[in-house]
């Protein structure tokens, strides 16, 4: 394991002898691993910005920046403080896959934009889900940034803002349409936006259903090109159909002119076992040299034609190509997404050939410094007191509260994004239980009811070692125990996946040998839904009002760590 900051010039040594050996310099996708679905970027300055959904959990709206599009940095969050989420915007009970969906991030002249949609189904029999689309804004994408700007009067999810040439701002949205033509059908929208006070004014337009049926036409975004306005939108649902489809008007308007020859990207027509699938909700975006790219995401079938982290963020090339037709007027320009190919491919030529790519091959957090490091995640706003850097400094504490990890619950559970499929994830543990049943240790998240823990419990007078499983089909089934002789309080936990399983192993004190505990199916934590896994910590009293706490001295993180790799690079 390397340090921080050892890392990056061990990773500036591997670039310098790839080069020296004559190896092409490409970049390889994902750009951001891990579940970072429904890419959005913006340019000021040096450095491009993007942010993702991130649905129930908080933090939300991580934002990176790079200078070169394949090295990502993580400057802070859209949502990091409690007031801003915990009014209209819900993240405190919020179901899961709701919260936070498909943000869109804009800049200029020195002023940053996040428009999204928080999702929010009340705990009511036969209630309807609550749309509410809102902006922030920050002069600093690092933060701080403002409160909600709720825009009433704004169905649907995943809107957009743009700022025209001639100084009026657009709301872009999506809504069922009053008069749809099967269950599922969207219709994009557009109505002027007054940024003083982020009402909607004016006439209500009508852009677009889609390309290829219309079905879920979502996730829109409007650009000024060849002078003419661009609509580029999301259809097919986020699985296996996904794709990207446009249209092009020459008033912001309409009426828009699907392009015959959408999709421009998709994985739709390849095999199911294709390397990714369900590639699809892209953002464009120019360089400065006047080359094309856009963001978009895709799940890596690595097991079973899916994979633990979910949806990710991959880099494509665009150009533009004019229709060669002689007998048609006007001959619009169209945007060719991968134009080698026509899909999303593993590897292209890097961007920026001086600038490397520098992959991620170990994070440690010994938790020395006096914030949480910008990693960590909790699902739904954290409790209150429920964890501390500073009861013992240089420690993370969780305390053992009554609440377990539950639907729309919050318990004592922080993790950091999954980001390749092999990986190792340990910790060191100090925990000294009284009450009955108090347990802390790892756990391997997806969702409330889909995870993994290893923890050590406190039962009978005795301390336990267990693994559990929970399955929305079984909930949660221990499947491994064993009794801890000589407990002292002081334990190290370790998870791996290894050669198609999950490996859960032990050690008393990190001097002896590692003990495995159990074993789980490589397929055990598979996402289902829109966010991939978790690696992370918990603690818990299940039920019972206790003063028992576990403080974490140390957590490592090595992706695919030397381990056999999903695609076997």
């Amino acid at each position: 394991m390397y340090s921080r900051t050892l890392l990056p010039v061990l990773l500036f040594l591997a670039s310098i002898n790839a080069t020296a050996a004559g190896e092409a310099p490409y970049f390889r996708n994902p750009i951001l691993p891990g579940g970072y679905p429904d890419p959005s970027i913006c340019r000021d300055g040096d450095y491009w910005y993007l942010v993702n959904s991130t649905f129930e959990y908080f933090p939300g709206l991580p934002i990176h920046r790079s200078r070169d599009l394949v090295n990502w940095e993580l400057i802070g969050h859209g949502l990091h403080r409690p007031a801003q989420v915990s009014g209209a915007v819900n993240l405190v009970d919020v179901q899961s896959d709701g919260g936070i969906h498909a943000p869109s991030i804009r800049c200029g002249e020195g002023k940053f934009f996040i428009i999204t949609t928080n999702v929010y189904l009340p705990d009511e029999p036969g209630a309807q889900a609550e749309m509410v689309n809102f902006v922030i804004t920050a002069e600093d994408p690092a933060g701080p940034w403002s409160d909600p700007h709720v825009i009433e009067g704004a169905p649907g999810i995943d809107p957009d803002l743009f700022f025209d040439e001639d100084g009026r701002s657009w709301y872009l949205g999506n809504h069922a349409p009053e008069d749809p033509n099967f269950p599922g059908e969207g219709e994009i929208w557009l109505q002027e936006l007054d940024t003083s006070d982020w009402s909607l004014k004016g006439k209500r337009h009508l852009l677009w259903r889609g390309a290829c049926g219309g079905v879920w036409a979502e996730g829109p975004h409007l650009y000024r090109h060849d002078g003419r306005y661009y609509l580029l939108i999301a259809e097919g649902g986020t699985s296996f159909d996904h794709a990207v489809m446009v249209a092009v008007s020459e008033n912001i308007t309409g009426p828009y002119h699907s392009n015959p020859r959408n999709p421009v990207l998709t994985s739709r027509h390849l095999s199911y076992d294709h390397w990714v699938n369900s590639t699809g909700h892209a953002d464009l975006f120019q360089l400065p040299d006047g080359r094309w790219y856009l963001v978009a995401l895709g799940i890596r079938g690595d097991v079973e034609r899916r994979s633990n982290m979910g949806r990710e963020t991959h880099l494509v090339p665009v150009t533009w190509e004019r229709e060669p037709w002689e007998w048609k007027q006007p001959k619009y320009l169209w945007p060719v997404a991968s134009p080698l190919s026509g899909r999303v491919e593993r590897h292209y030529p890097l961007p920026f050939a001086d600038t490397p790519q520098e992959r991620l091959t170990g994070w440690v957090d010994e938790f020395d410094d006096a914030a949480l490091d910008l990693q960590w995640n909790f699902r739904r706003l954290p409790l209150p007191g429920s964890w501390s850097l500073t009861e013992r400094p240089g420690f993370l504490r969780l305390e053992a509260r009554p609440e377990v990890i539950r639907e729309r619950g919050r318990a004592s559970l922080m993790g950091i994004r999954q980001t390749e499929t092999a990986f190792r994830f340990e910790t060191r543990m100090l925990f000294e239980p009284s009450a009955e049943n108090s347990e802390a240790g790892l756990a391997l998240f997806q969702k409330d009811d889909h995870y993994a823990s290893f923890t050590v419990r406190h039962a009978r007078g005795a301390h336990y070692l267990a693994l559990t499983l929970a399955t929305p089909e079984n909930g949660p089934v221990v499947t491994n125990t064993v009794e801890l002789d000589r407990y002292a309080g002081e334990i190290l936990l370790r998870a791996a996946w290894i050669e198609g399983e999950y490996v859960f192993e032990w050690s008393p004190d990190g001097k002896s040998a590692y003990r495995e505990l159990g074993r789980l199916p490589g397929d055990a934590l598979l996402s289902r839904g829109y966010t991939g896994a978790y690696l992370g910590l918990y603690a818990t009293a299940n039920g019972s009002q206790a003063a028992d706490f576990a403080d974490f001295d140390r957590v490592r993180y090595n992706p695919r760590s030397g381990l056999e790799a999903a695609d076997g690079s």
